[in-house]
């Protein structure tokens, strides 16, 4: 078989690492989506940490809540949080945020399973987040796994209270 002028040679295909490197980015972002929500923790699952944050000016390297919104879905709440870090990758990144009453009690913690060096900010939602009826207000705080929570957290009022 003869191929470029070579007997076995191989001939590269136009575009091939081109059509790899793409496809590979595809399924990192369908990875990514919050449509699935693979990273999705239950409500009040493991806070994960202290329960102690700055607002205001956000230390270097801390991940940051920079808006959130909520809604109410039949008896709970879905919470969705925009998170800045500055994800590095595996050793460094936002690995999670929480959904916190005024008292600091945490309601729900929302497990972010993988950096997101190439997307931020980015969001995510967090569902069936049970909101005691005496809380007016939650605080959403985000934790970097090397600062852990020292980043700007955001409040948002709880709709109907």
């Amino acid at each position: 078989m003869r191929r470029n002028g070579m007997i076995g040679a191989p001939t590269a295909v136009p575009g091939a690492r081109f059509a790899v490197v793409a496809l590979g980015i595809a399924v990192l972002l369908a990875a990514c989506t919050s449509a699935a929500e693979p990273e999705q923790l239950a409500p009040g699952g493991e806070p994960g940490g202290t329960t102690t944050a700055l607002s205001g000016d956000t230390a270097v390297g801390c991940a940051s809540v920079i808006d959130g919104s909520i809604e109410a879905e039949s008896g709970t709440y879905r919470i969705s949080a925009t998170v800045l870090s500055s994800d590095t990758g595996w050793e460094k990144y936002a690995d999670a945020w929480e959904v916190r009453a005024p008292d600091g009690t945490v309601l729900g913690t929302r497990i972010l399973a993988h950096p997101h060096v190439d997307e931020q900010p980015f969001t995510r939602s967090l569902a069936g987040v049970e909101i005691p009826a005496s809380v007016t207000t939650v605080e959403l705080a985000a934790r970097d796994l090397v600062e852990g929570f020292c980043g700007s957290t955001f409040e948002l009022a709880v709709p109907g209270r």
